[in-house]
């Protein structure tokens, strides 16, 4: 899976478990895309100290991953709808292709 796909994963998946602060400072980095330099600036901590606060999230939603293995367990769903999805349209099925359509959807 691709990094930037995983950790938006784990983020929505675990991310009401960090801090505020947390939350924070990795949505700016990894979901908006802002510099280190950039959130140290408006934060008024030092880019060090946003660097290690990601890595500590990154370890934190890992960590979480490992024991629960939520996402694993989303992807792998999603996988076997689209399986579903895809059998049952070269059937003609559409009531279980709709279905799954929104199934995915859900998802």
């Amino acid at each position: 899976m691709e990094k930037f796909v995983e950790q938006t994963l784990l983020y929505d998946f675990y991310g009401e478990l960090l801090t505020e602060r947390q939350q924070q400072v990795y949505e700016s980095v990894v979901l908006e895309d802002y510099s280190l330099s950039e959130v140290a600036e408006d934060l008024g901590i030092s880019r060090q100290g946003v660097h290690d606060m990601i890595k500590r999230c990154n370890h934190t939603l890992e960590d979480y991953e490992a024991r629960l293995h939520l996402v694993e367990k989303f992807v792998n769903i999603r996988r076997q709808v689209q399986k579903i999805q895809k059998l049952a349209s070269g059937y003609g099925a559409s009531d279980i292709s709709e279905i799954s359509s929104e199934i995915l959807e859900e998802l």
